[in-house]
């Protein structure tokens, strides 16, 4: 079976930088997977993306060696077996809240004896290779994220799971969570040690620990501190904040001609 490179490296202690997919479309994704990522995320939870849109954008990052990662709506399982039979090599499961919720989505991405995966793996097989029946349990990362006020409560039984590889920060929600306005990159001290005791709680126990970011700033702040999988930003992020600053450097140029 066709390994799952960031699962590896994220189990050996690497850091890992990937990008966030909110367009639903495939040339936008095959773009971003030959820019180097080490994995992709499609969001089907807030991107513009549905299941029509996944079919053909998994396809698309599967020319690269990028590890197609997909966050799905909610913690339904049937949801992740779906997307993990079109192909994607892990899952991002939001608003974990306790262990119970986190072991649904553990059993959704594991095949008998240890899940309840139906098997199926209609174009997965095809993606993953020789082998996918008997390694995907091994190769299949299944990750929840803590941005509630009852996933802090909860912290330690969710971190503790079984089966878990790791969890993902949503910073604009756990701002939520604490009282504060939904910022992304937040300097705010109740919610630099809101994520340092997330941090620090998955490092314990030996869960890989990922955070989403929108600047290359904020990106780098987290891989120093020691987090397995930063999200360096988002394909329409990206498209914005580029746009914009031609627009703007073309109209100043305008003005001294004019």
């Amino acid at each position: 079976m066709r390994p799952n490179k960031a699962l590896e490296a994220w189990r050996q202690g690497r850091p890992t930088i990937g990008g966030w997919l909110s367009i639903g479309n495939a040339y936008s994704a095959e773009l971003m997977a030959h820019l180097g990522f080490d994995w992709l995320c499609a969001d089907m939870q807030h991107g513009m993306i549905g299941d029509h849109d996944l079919k053909q954008m998994l396809p698309a990052m599967s020319t690269t060696d990028v590890t197609p990662l997909v966050r799905v709506p909610w913690n339904d399982p049937a949801t992740i077996m779906k997307v993990l039979d079109a192909g994607a090599y892990g899952v991002i499961v939001p608003m974990v809240n306790n262990r119970q919720e986190a072991l649904q989505a553990v059993s959704a991405c594991r095949y008998p004896p240890e899940g309840q995966r139906s098997f199926g793996p209609i174009r997965a097989a095809l993606y993953g290779g020789e082998g996918y029946a008997a390694e995907a349990n091994r190769q299949v990362a299944c990750i929840g994220m803590i941005e509630t006020r009852q996933g802090l409560d909860n912290l330690e039984e969710i971190v503790t799971t079984p089966g878990l590889d790791g969890i993902y920060i949503g910073p604009a929600d756990l701002a939520l969570a604490i009282g504060l306005a939904p910022v992304g990159d937040n300097d705010d001290p109740a919610h630099v040690a809101t994520v340092d005791r997330i941090f620090r709680a998955c490092r314990a126990h030996g869960l890989a620990v990922g955070i989403h970011t929108w600047s290359a700033a904020f990106t780098r702040r987290y891989l120093e501190q020691g987090f397995q999988f930063v999200t360096l930003g988002t394909d329409s992020g990206f498209m914005v904040k580029k746009a914009s600053a031609d627009l703007r450097e073309a109209r100043s140029k305008l003005k001294t001609i004019v």
